[in-house]
């Protein structure tokens, strides 16, 4: 029970906000798991934007652009089992671990998050309640029901990444990241390297650790599965064309590298 000096929080999400995720292809076949973490840019009605413009929840700090349509047409090629998270990585960021100084930022690539400054524990934890907590719950019994079943599981995290950052032009198409466990990560850099028109970069434009990502370290090598984080440059998949293209390639390089990695 609350202290009496306690004020119990509105909701954070109303019947008419979203739902947090969308599953794509619940029975699907393929061995392939498809999390895009940053797919969506949704703010609850109660937050009002977070007090930003909706230009700047568009632009790439409010999440990953075009990656959904990517994991969407990706899942359909594949016959893959795929999760794409609704709401804004401003408003909480579902790939970082809950100590994360950048789990709920007050600052973003130079833009000033109204909503997110001077927040209470009470209101931090909403959040995680609300979003961060109910998603990862639904990908780990996922992953529980496939290793339950005896299913082979290859777990592929979708991002994608602005072409400049911080003054500079980033040179690569795409780029492949990996912690500790390397056996999905140099295979598919060695592939994509091997399509000869594609600059991917290893471990660029970011690198993972435990204390900076959530995904891999949890649901990747806390489990065990063979295991890949895929960032492609958010140019090239601006739009469905693009992502389309995209999603047949990495298809067919994904199609091409099962066989082998499900024998690991």
């Amino acid at each position: 029970m609350a202290d009496s000096g306690e004020q119990a929080l509105p909701a954070l999400l109303g019947s008419e906000d979203p739902a947090i995720y969308t599953i794509h292809r619940a029975k699907g076949a393929s061995p392939y798991v498809v999390l895009a973490d940053h797919a969506g840019q949704q703010v609850p009605r109660s937050l009002q934007g977070l007090g930003l413009p909706q230009a700047e929840l568009d632009r790439h700090i409010g999440w990953d652009i075009g990656i959904a349509g990517v994991t969407r047409a990706l899942s359909e090629r594949l016959d893959a089992w795929a999760i794409e998270q609704t709401y804004s990585r401003l408003l909480i960021d579902c790939n970082r671990p809950l100590a994360s100084p950048t789990l709920i930022p007050e600052v973003s690539d130079g833009t000033v998050i109204p909503g997110n400054a001077g927040l209470s524990d009470a209101q931090r934890q909403q959040r995680i309640d609300a979003i961060h907590a109910p998603y990862h719950a639904r990908i780990e019994a996922e992953l529980s029901a496939r290793a339950s079943a005896h299913r082979p599981t290859l777990l592929v995290m979708m991002h994608s990444f602005t072409p400049a950052m911080n003054g500079m032009q980033r040179p690569w198409h795409a780029g492949v990241l990996y912690h500790r466990d390397t056996r999905f990560a140099h295979a598919l850099l060695q592939a994509l390297r091997d399509e000869g028109d594609l600059v991917v970069g290893d471990n660029e434009p970011y690198s993972v650790s435990s204390t900076s990502d959530y995904a891999v370290p949890v649901h990747g090598e806390g489990r065990g599965l063979v295991h890949v984080e895929l960032e492609i440059r958010q140019d090239l998949i601006a739009d469905a064309a693009g992502q389309h293209a995209w999603a047949e390639r990495l298809a067919r390089v994904f199609g091409a590298l099962e066989p082998r990695l499900t024998a690991l």
